[in-house]
């Protein structure tokens, strides 16, 4: 593996700004082990194993050729890249993409978050921070408010901006000028955009969850910058529990090196893997402790459900989002679990996974369709 070439004053930026937009997100999520958060040496780590290139991105192909050919054409033309919607769950590159795209354009990278946009005074003074070609990234950009989603519409399209100075029927709008810019907006619900704003990204990609080869190629990587020795069963354990995500993937490998250098030899191997992962209750399907909390409870406390998420929540002494947001997406995903419209339901693969007979009042057909559906 090559080097990595010396920092220019652009990317060094990106990377501080990054560091300060990690800990802005990581204090508006719990962190677990399979999950969001991070403490700063997490994510000064993170940072730095982020590839820097569309060369460098392992997996995602047809986004990281369509999106190749936007860049190239803006450079071709000495414009403006089109505004870029990401879409798709955590971890899987969205924020790496926005700092390539601004790393390929040589131009600085702003972030910021939807939820910190509760006014349209707030993105009019964003906005008008920008310069020419600057990109502007904006995460969970599904939950900004309205009045700013609005003033947006504005400035993606004619790049001005209408400030309202005073109120009632005295208030007066000025217009902004602002030069043109690169929106990024990210979203992990897609669908909860509005139609307007959808319609004014000009690249719209979403991201896919990756497979257990191209996962086992990012922890390879991974190792490799983090000077980490490992054989490649080693490695290949890892990315087969990381849940389809380089996020999750790199923080397994961040664990199982340090089980590695306190409790032997300071090599990754099969073994020393599966116990490293173990003993951080990762399964070998990747489930975490909540995972099997909540198909615990679902199954021995609720007789498999339909059991509501409030209630299933309570039982397993966490946060109605939390178990939502982290829990369910992957157990939806790995057939353990249904959403219905009385509430949650374990699937007979939940009920295998916990090594338990699958009771005759289940509510799924041998076959494991829900009744009814």
């Amino acid at each position: 593996m090559t080097n990595q070439p010396h920092e220019s004053p652009i990317q060094a930026a990106l990377e501080e700004a990054e560091l300060a937009f990690l800990e802005q997100r990581s204090l508006a999520h719990g962190g677990s082990l399979t999950g969001t958060g991070a403490d700063a040496d997490e994510r000064a780590v993170e940072v730095a194993l982020r590839p820097r290139t569309l060369d460098e991105v392992i997996g995602q192909e047809r986004v990281r050729e369509q999106l190749s050919l936007v860049l190239d054409a803006a450079r071709s033309r000495g414009g403006t890249p089109d505004h870029v919607l990401l879409s798709g769950p955590p971890g899987l590159g969205k924020t790496t993409l926005a700092m390539i795209i601004a790393a390929e354009m040589t131009v600085p990278l702003r972030l910021t978050s939807g939820p910190a946009i509760t006014h349209a005074g707030d993105l009019a003074a964003i906005l008008s921070g920008l310069n020419e070609g600057d990109v502007l990234f904006v995460d969970e950009i599904h939950r900004m408010s309205r009045p700013a989603e609005e003033m947006l519409y504005l400035a993606m399209e004619d790049f001005r901006v209408d400030v309202i100075i005073g109120k009632g029927p005295g208030a007066t709008a000025i217009p902004l000028e602002i030069p043109p810019f690169t929106l990024v907006g990210a979203t992990t619900r897609a669908g909860l955009l509005p139609g307007p704003l959808r319609d004014r990204f000009g690249f719209t990609a979403h991201l896919e969850f990756y497979d257990a080869a191209e996962l086992d190629l990012i922890v390879r990587r991974s190792a490799g910058l983090l000077g980490v020795q490992s054989d490649a069963e080693g490695t290949a354990e890892i990315a087969s529990r990381s849940r389809g995500t380089p996020r999750i993937a790199n923080r397994l490998l961040r664990r199982v090196r340090d089980y590695a250098q306190v409790r032997a030899d300071g090599v990754v191997t099969l073994d020393l893997a599966r116990r490293a992962l173990d003993l951080l209750e990762v399964d070998e399907s990747g489930l975490d402790r909540l995972d099997r909390a909540v198909l615990d409870a679902l199954c021995r406390r609720f007789a498999g459900g339909p059991v509501g998420l409030s209630t299933l929540a309570v039982a397993v002494g966490e946060e109605r989002e939390t178990v939502e947001e982290v829990a369910e997406p992957f157990l939806v995903r790995q057939g353990m679990l249904a959403r219905t419209p009385r509430g949650r339901v374990a699937t007979p693969a939940a009920w295998a996974h916990l090594g338990l007979p699958v009771p005759t009042s289940a509510p799924f057909a041998d076959d494991g369709t829900l009744f009814g559906s």
